[in-house]
């Protein structure tokens, strides 16, 4: 089971956070379904070649300062 939670709504903002760490990513790599955050985990540590802790750990963050550009 996923460490995080993320409405579609909330998606919308980090993946541009995302996007904007990984502008090698393509809104197409990113796509996302509420519900289903194990596979975007899953995904993101291949497309950005880091480990599920780091992927986690930043997702986690965008989502803390969901109203601030930084990631």
């Amino acid at each position: 089971m996923a460490e995080i939670s993320i409405t579609s709504k909330e998606w919308e903002r980090v993946k541009i956070k995302v996007q904007r760490k990984y502008n090698h990513l393509t809104d197409a790599q990113l796509t996302y379904n509420e519900g289903q955050e194990e596979a975007l985990i899953t995904n993101l540590m291949h497309l950005v070649n880091r480990k599920r802790e780091y992927v986690v750990f930043t997702l986690k963050k965008a989502l803390v300062n969901i109203d601030n550009n930084r990631l």
